[in-house]
């Protein structure tokens, strides 16, 4: 039995020498170039949160923007897409809306559920460590229509107070 054993091609030289054509390198993955306003987001988060790594801030992020996003709807989920950053963005708006409100507890509850190992308590914290930056970078108006929409007991976790009109 003759194996065929797969050969380089030849690369002819000038003066008729003939060399092995050089081994291919590997190409690099290509990294999409990171957004500096979704690195700043992040950061921020992190410093909020005092979370140790870069990596566990974003992480939070992607996750409270993600069930953020199942609940704000209509035009105040195009106008907070529009003043996020474009991978906060991506991940408001990629997600389904929700098909009942969560009360604030329920909310946080949800968000325990997505982090592994995440209690209320530690998932409170989460929240609150990314709605919390939000308003300086959305505006307050635009927070003010989504607290307007959501069930009452968002405004703590946007770092505001929640105020009730006397009886």
């Amino acid at each position: 039995m003759t194996t065929l054993t797969p050969q380089k091609p030849a690369i002819p030289q000038p003066g008729g020498d003939v060399t092995p054509a050089p081994e291919p390198r590997p190409t690099p993955e290509p990294r999409p170039a990171q957004d500096p306003a979704w690195r700043e987001l992040v950061d921020a988060v992190r410093e909020a949160g005092q979370y140790p790594t870069r990596s566990e801030a974003e992480s939070v992020t992607r996750v409270v923007l993600s069930a953020l996003g199942g609940h704000v709807v209509g035009d105040e989920r195009v106008d907070l897409a529009r003043a996020l950053p474009e991978e906060a963005a991506r991940v408001v708006a990629s997600q389904i809306p929700a098909t009942r409100s969560l009360t604030a507890a329920e909310f946080v509850d949800s968000v325990a559920a997505r982090i592994e190992g995440a209690t209320p308590a530690t998932a409170r914290w989460d929240v609150s460590s990314v709605l919390s930056v939000l308003p300086p970078l959305v505006g307050d108006e635009l927070v003010t229509r989504i607290l307007g929409q959501l069930p009452p007991g968002y405004a703590l976790l946007f770092g505001r107070a929640e105020l009730t009109p006397a009886a």
